[in-house]
């Protein structure tokens, strides 16, 4: 009797073990696999619908001159990305960072606006998204170091007197709020993060709950584990508010009050963890990414004016 009691708990034991372990598979390939990911609510940028908001902002995208620019990465990835530049010469650039599962096909609105405030754009298309190579999604993380070589670029390129903002969406907001807690050049002025999540592990485990009704643990971690085996990298590290307490540059942070995908509580722990000179605009109905969309123009003014701040006082009209 006790022998098979003992054989009954082994065996419980080696299917609570599979079964952890086929879950935990199961939502790496989910997250952070390279597929179609249905649950993201995408912004069809593709092609003008009907009463198109973006209309405007997609038909100066498809039309505008633009140069494919490619870099190697420190793990011997491929990278593209787009460069729009002025017709007249400038060394202001802003890099654009699109959102998770994206490409910058999706960024027109975001690449219309600092196109009319004078600034250059480079459109980068992250590590497995669009046409730049990789077979994961680094969350903004791994990508943090890929952005360093882009910026290296631009400066090659434009030369020390470059200027550059960083603004990012959702995941790309992330990105650039990674990015500015790294060693950086003074060449970099500003970052500006609409919508990114406080930590990963966090931002995991609020869609565990909200699309699968299932705690943190255990199936966080052992995610978290096939992740760095995989990928390179626990969920622990990424964590944009750890970064934003290293960072010493001028940070814009903007949530929507009624975002439910990352939750609008995290961008005050990103607000509040924040080292440097700073600002928060919490757009006011605006659900996960729709902050511009949900106010235009209060959304121009506020970065508008923020850019004049931390700018050299420089001033950048939009355009009517």
């Amino acid at each position: 009797m006790k022998k098979s009691l003992k054989w009954g708990l082994f065996g419980a034991l080696g299917l609570t073990a599979a079964a952890l372990a086929y879950s935990s598979a199961f939502f790496y390939k989910k997250a952070v696999g390279i597929n179609h990911k249905e649950f993201v609510d995408e912004f069809s940028m593709d092609e003008i619908q009907a009463d198109d908001p973006w209309k405007e902002e997609k038909e100066w995208y498809n039309t505008v001159d633009k140069k494919i620019l490619t870099i190697r990465s420190t793990d011997e990835l491929t990278l593209s990305g787009l460069f729009i530049p002025q017709q007249e010469p400038t060394k202001r650039i802003a890099i654009i960072a699109h959102g998770y599962s994206g490409s910058n096909k999706d960024m027109a609105p975001w690449a219309k606006l600092y196109f009319d405030l004078g600034f250059n754009l480079l459109l980068p298309d992250a590590r497995g998204h669009g046409d730049s190579e990789g077979d994961y999604i680094g969350f903004g993380w791994h990508e943090r170091k890929d952005y360093i070589t882009w910026i290296d670029k631009l400066i090659d390129e434009f030369g020390e007197e470059t200027e550059i903002v960083l603004f990012g969406l959702s995941m790309g907001a992330a990105t650039v709020m990674n990015v500015s807690g790294e060693q950086l050049p003074v060449n970099v002025k500003a970052v500006i993060e609409d919508c990114g999540y406080s930590s990963v592990t966090k931002e995991m485990a609020h869609q565990l709950k909200t699309l699968y009704k299932l705690p943190q643990y255990p199936f966080i971690p052992m995610t978290s584990l096939i992740t760095k085996v995989k990928a390179g990298y626990w969920f622990g590290e990424a964590s944009p508010e750890e970064q934003v307490k290293k960072s010493s540059i001028p940070t814009l942070f903007i949530h929507g009050d009624e975002d439910d995908f990352v939750p609008t509580y995290m961008a005050y722990e990103l607000y509040h963890s924040a080292k440097s000179p700073k600002e928060l605009y919490i757009a006011v109905g605006a659900k996960h990414g729709y902050a511009y969309v949900t106010d235009k123009e209060m959304y121009r003014t506020r970065i508008k004016h923020f850019l004049n701040t931390h700018m050299n006082s420089v001033d950048y009209p939009l355009a009517v």
